[in-house]
């Protein structure tokens, strides 16, 4: 653990300066509320209830700066605590978090393996840490322990496939270099990263980029002295194991057999999504939603009751491209999804507004309800796997 924490105090990651956050608000997944609200409580959950949220493993506040900005221009109760190891990094959460005179946030340092001492939480995020524990099933076990009734869990862990030629270099790094201190191992590093070939398997992979970004990004792939990545079957294996169900993965599209070929009978869920990631080749990270083992899944609504959201796109614009048959594909990585949706789903896609239910949407058109709704359907089945479309009662 001290590794860990020398790491983070020399070098908080990502690296960020409060000052930027004048110019933007950095955004993503998990922890974007619409979509906390569409994995986790079928869109409905009542956020006039104040939400109680644990971040685990903060880092300098990427996600705590979302999810605490988005509560706060809605007018959403909230009480936020942030935990992390690194006083450094701490210390550039709270100047990001001053800047943007959010309120309600308590800050304290030390491990997420502290969870239960600090209440019971109904969402927890924690992105890009269980992955660099000794045991991240020990801090599964914690988390769990800290989760209320009905609450959630947002998480992002590191995957294989897309961190092609990442941990040949970590270990040689390591076995290197590991006895110095942190400054001097990047300094080592870096020497050493420029001799690698330009056929080494790292340098043919497109997929990264934090290396090329700053010295705390470069150290947090190549130098970290514990980090580990799960395949989908892993990372299921360890929820399970540990009190937690996927609930969904912010774009189950990724995991879906099905956009390559029929699944064999008989082939169950999780194995279905393992060989999809083993196809697909690229994903590097894991990002999704979990909830509590035998916790009742919340029912959806039907159709016309639900609150959709467009994200990515503003609503109107994509409403233009899908009436004009010039919908770009969906960048994903590397990769190039195309996106079919009919033209004339464009009058729908037009009234989305994060207040209107799909029914209200309807009886704005001069369309027939059920074809409407017939047509909405193939909307949901282009954007909902890609994380483009969301259900939720947040903004009303």
């Amino acid at each position: 653990m001290s590794d860990i924490r020398d790491q983070y105090e020399a070098y908080p990651y990502p690296a960020r300066d409060p000052a930027d956050e004048a110019k933007r608000l950095i955004t993503g997944s998990p922890s974007f509320p619409v979509e906390m609200d569409h994995c986790l409580w079928a869109g409905q959950r009542d956020w006039s209830q104040k939400l109680r949220v644990l971040v685990a493993g903060g880092g300098t506040g990427d996600g705590l700066v979302q999810l605490a900005q988005r509560l706060h221009d809605a007018g959403k109760p909230c009480q936020i605590t942030y935990i992390d190891l690194s006083t450094a990094s701490r210390k550039i959460a709270e100047a990001r978090v001053a800047t943007r005179q959010l309120d309600n946030i308590e800050f304290v340092t030390g491990s997420l393996l502290d969870a239960p001492k600090l209440g019971t939480f109904d969402y927890i995020d924690c992105c890009g840490v269980l992955h660099h524990l000794s045991n991240p099933e020990v801090g599964l076990t914690a988390l769990r322990a800290a989760l209320a009734p009905n609450g959630g869990l947002g998480f992002m862990v590191y995957a294989p496939f897309g961190r092609s030629g990442v941990y040949p270099l970590q270990a040689a790094f390591n076995r290197l270099y590991g006895h110095l201190p942190p400054r001097a191992r990047l300094k080592h590093a870096k020497q050493m990263f420029a001799k690698i070939s330009e056929t080494h398997p790292l340098k043919r992979n497109p997929h990264l980029g934090d290396h090329h970004q700053s010295d705390a990004g470069f150290y947090d792939l190549f130098v970290h002295s514990q980090d580990r990545a799960f395949t989908v079957q892993e990372w299921c294996d360890a929820l399970t194991d540990t009190g937690w169900t996927l609930t969904s993965f912010a774009q189950p599209g990724l995991y879906d057999l099905g956009q390559f070929t029929d699944a064999p009978a008989g082939m169950d869920t999780i194995t279905q999504m393992t060989t999809a990631e083993e196809l697909r080749g690229t994903i590097k990270t894991h990002v999704g939603y979990a909830r509590a083992s035998g916790a009742a899944a919340p029912q959806w609504p039907a159709m016309a009751d639900r609150v959709p959201h467009i994200s990515g796109i503003a609503a109107e614009a994509l409403a233009q491209a899908v009436k004009a048959q010039k919908l770009p594909p969906l960048r994903i990585g590397a990769e190039r999804i195309t996106l079919t949706i009919p033209a004339n789903a464009a009058p729908l896609l037009g009234g989305v507004d994060g207040t209107r239910s799909v029914g209200d949407i309807i009886g704005q058109t001069k369309m027939a309800q059920r074809e409407a709704l017939r047509i909405w359907g193939k909307v949901d089945a282009a954007l909902s796997p890609w994380g483009l479309l969301h259900y939720s009662r947040f903004l009303t």
